[in-house]
């Protein structure tokens, strides 16, 4: 029985995952009943793609443990992934942060999806033991989130563990809630999911009250998209089709919430997949081309039997103790200054030189490439903010400077871009348009010079600031903002 669970867990997870994946990003509602379109073999996605480098990773170590250091290895040897906390994460450890400093340091999308949706290798190793699953879980997620992004994929490992005794989704979701904080936003976000369904049973009036108090200008924010797992598992009461159709339906992180549907029904009840979603995909196991350095089973029966070994080799050993490691010491040295500023009427163009005449600048530091200042402190009108960075090599640079205000954006003293104000998604691969320029920049000291309008309404204006190597699959360039000491 433990075996077929895991298979229906690897199955579950390849069907919904595939379903929901043409749909990533977008804001939903939908109306999908099946794959549109039909694929013809399982579509490769990061949410398989990284439990497979973890137990390629354990299975390669004579005696095996989960540990955030083997994992930490992994992203550095094996993974090419630039996005969002993937790319935080691989610039800290490149930089020597190690982890949990790497998760939680300078990561503006420490609450997104991208832990979450590998927890159930760790349920795997660990079936009907949450607080073992748990463990495992945490090891893995603090080396690229924190906070709700860290107590998502715990949450998940431990209700996918009692899943393998378990068979009422109110009571794995209780095992789930057991190893999280229970003052946490996602825990909350749990408990008026079960609220709102219990009050309605209509799984559009529940998605609209999870957008209204949990919405996220982020669409991988774990807290709506866990709060739609969970309406989807309500929703579809053991039923695997309505429900994954139903997680992918809500929108957002589509391929993420359906993926996850999907295997935990497969590890509840491994018949319970219809055999038409399977036909469509097959069983061979398609990585994406951004993993490297392992060799894999080619199929996900192959798969299955590498699970069920490591768990036998594992026996059930607890993570090893953890080292304290220190906060990163590492700032950013920010010139800010403020000056009134006749904002329209400059003839903005790109490339063209800077008029405006810069205010006298004082250095400020700030802990990482993200920076936040509240407009109290703005003392004009614009706010000049000027960062000098380095590059040790001629480099087809991603120049980044994403904010949510109005905004104008200076490369070596020429406009290089600039927006009236929008979302923060401050990931090189889809960072907003007018938020970033594509350059090929010489060796030596570069100056990028932001002015910023203050917000007509009090609160925090935010930043993050970053160069992409392009030649580098868009990963950060490690370093080139920081200067040493505090």
């Amino acid at each position: 029985m433990y075996r077929d669970q895991v298979m229906g867990c690897w199955l579950g997870k390849a069907v919904g995952g595939t379903l929901g994946m043409p749909y990533e990003g977008m804001s939903g509602p939908f109306d999908l009943a099946f794959y549109d379109p039909v694929p013809r073999e399982m579509l490769p996605n990061d949410d398989l793609d990284l439990q497979v480098v973890w137990a390629c990773l354990l299975d390669r170590e004579t005696d095996p443990r989960v540990c955030r250091h083997v994992l930490s290895r992994g992203w550095l040897e094996h993974i090419g992934f630039p996005w969002d906390e993937y790319a935080v994460c691989i610039r800290n450890l490149r930089e020597g942060i190690a982890a949990p400093q790497s998760g939680s340091f300078d990561n503006w999308f420490m609450n997104g999806m991208g832990a979450a949706i590998r927890s159930e290798l760790w349920a795997c190793l660990a079936p009907g033991n949450p607080a073992l699953a748990a463990a495992y879980a945490y090891e893995d997620a603090c080396v690229d989130h924190d906070r709700d992004g860290l107590w998502a994929e715990v949450f998940l490992a431990a209700m996918q563990s009692a899943a393998f005794e378990m068979r009422r989704v109110s009571d794995v979701v209780e095992a789930g809630l057991k190893q999280i904080p229970a003052d946490s936003i996602l825990a909350r976000a749990v408990r008026d999911t079960f609220q709102w369904w219990e009050g309605s049973g209509d799984w559009r009036e529940v998605r609209r009250q999870i957008l209204d108090r949990y919405g996220h200008e982020d669409f991988t924010n774990v807290t709506e998209n866990i709060a739609f797992i969970l309406l989807a598992l309500l929703d579809g009461d053991g039923d695997f089709s309505r429900s994954i159709c139903t997680a992918a339906n809500c929108g957002k992180d589509t391929d993420c919430t359906a993926a996850t549907v999907g295997a935990l029904l497969g590890i509840l009840n491994p018949d319970g997949i219809d055999p038409k979603w399977l036909d469509p995909i097959g069983r061979d196991l398609k990585l994406s081309p951004q993993i490297r350095g392992i060799s894999p089973p080619p199929t996900l029966d192959g798969f299955t039997d590498l699970v069920v070994s490591l768990r036998d080799r594992l026996q059930g050993r607890t993570p090893p103790e953890a080292e304290p490691v220190p906060v990163p010491a590492q700032t950013i040295q920010v010139g800010i200054g403020f000056q009134e500023v006749p904002w329209f009427g400059q003839g903005w163009s790109r490339n063209k030189p800077m008029t405006l005449k810069m205010p006298p600048l004082s250095p400020k530091r700030f802990p990482g490439t993200l920076g936040r200042i509240h407009t109290d402190a703005f003392q004009a009108g614009m706010m000049f903010l000027q960062l000098e960075w380095e590059l040790r090599r001629e480099t087809r640079a991603r120049i980044c400077f994403n904010t949510r205000e109005n905004c104008r954006v200076f490369v070596d003293g020429a406009y290089a871009f600039g927006r009236e104000g929008g979302r923060m998604a401050p990931s090189a691969h889809r960072i907003p348009i007018n938020q970033y320029v594509d350059r090929v920049m010489s060796p030596g000291r570069h100056v990028l010079t932001a002015v910023i309008a203050r917000p007509e309404e009090a609160g925090v204006v935010e930043w993050v600031a970053g160069i992409a190597d392009l030649d580098d699959g868009g990963q950060w360039i490690p370093g080139v903002f920081t200067v040493e000491g505090k």
